[in-house]
């Protein structure tokens, strides 16, 4: 989801000197108009006219690194507009006369807080997202993330046309649901939780695939406790499932399958819930765990930078003071947040779609797509 390696170099908006000389030209993107329906807590994010190129195919995910035939666009900044919580959205693609279109036409959109950290990773935080086989998702009003009049968001998008013809005059149009402050009982408040088994915020999140049953792990602990209401998740093809392990215990906690054709691709991925008005899954503070993900890879190759796999979950820390705060001198933030400038780079901190979303939350670059599924770069 993010980086960038020297101070020099972020204003630049290149990652390196040796990338920088492929670095995309910068172009501006069109406005982004937001709009609030009070009596229907939506606030619409519409932005357009995009001119989209056809381009070709994409036949798996390898593709995506290097977004060589696709066309990522840089973020685009908006000030929230109301206090409550986020809980979910929906989307369409639509032309100058307002006639929907193929939501294949991008593949993926990631939502950034830049006034809140995430949990694990020093990198701004990913609150939602969608992807091409997203479906439009939503929590109950009973629980959600908390959001505050004026804070900095922003949101990317990569394009894909793969309709056959150039494309004139396109506009997304996202809605994000929000529960109002007044709501009674308030809604418990939680945070998108993202677990990468190989995250470098501010590079490649990817790796590669051997023949046969492989496995990929990363360790972590948690600076505050708390419990996970739901989990979802993010593999590429022949991935098999991602688990959350208790590494003291060595009980596997939770996990998510990946639903694949007979081929090994992944069409889907399952989500858990552990109740909303239950306890949830508890998650010590200071305690290790491990998130794993499973790859069983049928082709007898070695399949380069052809893999990610992370859990994303709704978290309600135990004590949200607790939360690690945005710091902007930290060089690994400075790196996110540089990534984040530059189209096409890949964002490797990216996460979670805030509800649900079955698409992205991340990849370990700028685009997290799902084309799979995880809650809610």
């Amino acid at each position: 989801m993010l980086l960038l390696s020297a101070v020099a170099l972020a204003s630049l908006g290149c990652p390196d000197r040796a990338a920088a000389a492929l670095c995309p030209p910068k172009r501006e993107p069109p406005p982004v108009e937001v709009t609030v329906d009070s009596s229907r807590h939506e606030v619409t994010l519409t932005t357009g006219p995009w001119s989209l190129p056809n381009m070709p195919p994409m036949e798996d995910h390898a593709m995506m690194e290097g977004a060589a035939g696709s066309d990522d666009a840089p973020v685009q900044h908006f000030e929230w507009p109301v206090d409550g919580w986020f809980r979910g959205f929906k989307y369409e693609i639509v032309d100058a006369k307002g006639t929907v279109l193929d939501r294949r036409l991008m593949h993926h959109m990631i939502v950034v807080n830049f006034d809140r950290r995430q949990l694990l990773y020093p990198a701004v935080e990913r609150i939602a997202g969608a992807g091409s086989e997203t479906d439009d998702a939503s929590v109950p009003k009973t629980i959600g993330v908390p959001l505050s009049r004026g804070m900095d968001l922003g949101f990317y998008i990569m394009w894909h046309n793969e309709s056959g013809e150039d494309l004139d005059g396109v506009y997304l149009k996202y809605t994000m649901l929000w529960t109002p402050t007044n709501q009674n009982p308030r809604p418990v408040t939680s945070l998108p939780l993202y677990m990468d088994v190989n995250l470098t915020v501010g590079g490649s999140n990817t790796f590669d695939v051997p023949p046969g049953r492989s496995e990929k792990a990363y360790e972590f602990t948690l600076p505050v406790g708390g419990r996970l209401l739901g989990v979802g998740g993010h593999m590429h093809d022949y991935g098999s499932l991602v688990k959350l392990m208790d590494v003291e215990s060595g009980k596997e906690l939770t996990r998510v399958t990946a639903k694949r054709d007979s081929s090994g691709k992944v069409l889907g991925i399952s989500r858990k819930l552990f109740g909303v008005t239950g306890d949830g899954l508890k998650l010590k503070a200071n305690h290790r765990y491990k998130v794993v993900g499973v790859y069983d890879n049928p082709t007898g190759q070695l399949r380069p930078n052809g893999a990610m796999a992370h859990m994303v979950g709704l978290f309600v820390p135990d004590d949200m003071s607790q939360w690690p705060v945005v710091d902007k001198a930290d060089p690994t933030m400075r790196r996110d947040l540089a990534s984040l400038q530059v189209p096409g780079y890949e964002d490797a901190a990216a996460p979670p779609a805030a509800a649900g979303n079955d698409h992205h939350g991340n990849h370990g670059g700028r685009g997290e797509h799902e084309g799979h599924s995880q809650p809610p770069r």
